[in-house]
């Protein structure tokens, strides 16, 4: 009856008040369980390298099959790690949930990792090499295949190889930068446990930059993984030199009938796969049906009468005629195809301050600006010094950079695997830019240096940090700097141009002008959310349309 119906409402509603009190600690607690179980589930990650492939592997070495040093260099200093997590971290975080109710904190037990991080920081410089020789032992010892496939067939892997399961512990140290930031924002600033916390995060969060680099440098390594698996483990695609351009759905059209199959196309710099999807709940979605090489592949404009959007790709194994999902994804399967067929648009000079491959800033004397005649970008004269023949050109040979100089020659530049490492820094400016909080110009200072026009993101992936670049195309970021517990001060200063602010954090100070004291405001209003560890909401179309203006802020000692 009605009565039951509002006595149970009002129940439930002294429920979710008691509930609201209680959030926060339960936020808490969900994380630090979450810590926990994901602890649990490393440990499993660590024990299966350590104790199964290792220790299968090692056993077999000690018979001669293969040199025990191999195997050594692949696993790098996994026990050591395996060690730690299942002998002190993990027993320490199983019994600090036991007893959370009158200890509920994790950051003093968080501490307990940061001595041991040199270990991390040893796997991941090793992670190159281990990739390497296990693709070369793999294609070597039938032995040595034959063992980790057998391992691979069982439950405890998961369907998944043994390169995935390597990558866990690059990955690790990140996740608990990510955990411990989350735990942070939920954190009171009185609470016991504050301390600990910020000084963990601190430490890991520095050691966690050098694990995404290596995720970063392996992200095409990762992806040619899952696309292996996708394809039953059947094909060859897994390396260092084959790299991902583009997939998608397709349709392919009948010879004998006007009827349209659904297909899918994984484009790499030296071949194409021809695709026929297969569903399935776990493992293999995908039944190579072609193997097209890149060299001499012609893709040609098409016209039917009965579809849109169609082309066909001409190969020495197989021609086929595609139809795509849109005009625009037609013209873009077409333009990759046709790298070197048609002359590219160029970046501008000013567009950019550094290298759009290296990454290291031009100058007037050893390092000018060139461009690749292929795809445009403006490179130095170390990362345009490969040439290779342009058919828009009729077939000239053309200084290219060494991303179109691999896929138009199928070769990989050996300066490419020589070169500096992708580091934190070092994401293009546009790749920001277009899914961020804010972006704009700002004039910016620090300490007593020279004030200088810099590019400002604040990212949708990264909202508590900022970005400063020298111009809106650059690859690398000059720096960054993470806005969690910085104090914000906009009170004017008569040294200062109009309209600035600073963040300051310690003896850290970092000064900043905006064109005009509406923009400052705007730049505020996100920044002041940001550093209080919660996400910035993206201002609405309107507040937006002025970040993208080339500001030209005086600057005291200068003209303008």
């Amino acid at each position: 009856n009605d009565a039951a119906v509002v006595k149970h409402l009002n129940t439930f509603s002294t429920f979710s008040c008691y509930r609201h009190t209680e959030t926060n600690e339960q936020k808490l607690h969900k994380i630090a369980n979450e810590l926990l179980q994901t602890e649990k589930a490393y440990v499993a990650r660590l024990n299966l390298l350590d104790h199964v492939f290792l220790a299968k592997l090692m056993e077999e070495a000690g018979k001669g099959t293969f040199p025990v040093e191999v195997v050594k260099n692949i696993f790098s200093n996994i026990s050591s790690i395996n060690a730690f997590h299942s002998q002190f971290l993990l027993p320490d975080l199983e019994k600090r949930m036991g007893e959370w109710e009158s200890t509920p904190r994790i950051g003093d037990i968080l501490q307990k990792l940061t001595p041991f991080l040199k270990m991390y920081a040893e796997y991941v410089k090793n992670f190159d090499k281990a990739m390497e020789l296990l693709k070369q032992w793999t294609d070597r010892s039938p032995q040595f295949k034959a063992i980790i496939q057998e391992i691979q067939k069982q439950e405890m892997c998961g369907s998944l190889t043994l390169q995935h399961h390597m990558l866990e512990p690059v990955q690790r140290v990140p996740r608990y930068e990510m955990l411990l930031k989350d735990y942070l924002k939920k954190l009171p600033q009185e609470h016991m446990d504050r301390r600990d916390a910020e000084k963990s995060l601190e430490i890991i969060a520095t050691a966690a930059t050098h694990s995404n680099t290596a995720i970063r440098k392996n992200e095409n390594l990762k992806k040619l993984l899952e696309i292996y698996e996708m394809l039953g483990e059947e094909e060859d695609i897994v390396n260092a030199s084959n790299e991902l351009i583009k997939e998608g759905h397709i349709l392919k059209l009948a010879a004998r009938n006007t009827s349209a199959m659904d297909r899918y196309l994984f484009l790499f710099n030296n071949m194409l796969l021809y695709c026929v999807p297969k569903f399935s709940l776990v493992g293999q979605k995908f039944t190579v049906r072609t193997r097209i090489g890149i060299d001499g592949m012609k893709v040609t404009e098409t016209y039917n009468d009965d579809y849109l959007h169609t082309f066909q790709v001409s190969g020495k194994e197989r021609t086929l005629e595609l139809q795509a999902c849109s005009e625009q994804d037609k013209e873009d399967w077409i333009k990759i195809y046709e790298l070197g067929k048609r002359a590219p648009r160029w970046i501008r000079d000013n567009e950019v301050t550094m290298c759009m491959k290296c990454r290291e800033p031009f100058n007037a004397l050893t390092r000018r600006r060139h461009h690749c005649r292929a795809c445009g970008y403006v490179v130095c004269w170390k990362c345009s010094d490969n040439k290779a023949p342009l058919e828009y050109d009729g077939n000239k040979i053309n200084k290219v950079c060494r991303d179109c100089y691999s896929v138009l020659t199928g070769h990989t530049d050996s300066e490419e695997k020589d070169g500096k490492k992708k580091g934190i820094l070092e994401i293009e400016a546009a790749q920001f830019s277009g899914s961020s909080i804010m972006c704009g110009f700002l004039q910016y200072c620090e300490k007593n240096k020279p004030w200088q026009k810099v590019w400002c993101v604040i990212p949708q992936k990264e909202a508590l940090v900022l970005y400063l670049y020298g111009a809106p195309q650059d690859v690398k970021a000059q720096c960054t700097i993470p806005l969690l517990g910085y104090s914000v001060d906009d009170a004017a200063r008569t040294a200062d141009p109009p309209a600035s602010f600073r963040l300051s954090q310690s003896k850290s100070v970092h000064s900043f002008a905006a064109e005009s004291e509406d923009l400052k405001q705007r730049w505020l209003r996100v920044v002041r959310v940001a550093v209080t560890g919660e996400v910035p909401d993206t201002p609405p179309p309107g507040d937006q349309s002025m970040q993208y203006t080339l500001l030209h802020i005086p600057v005291p000692g200068k003209q303008s």
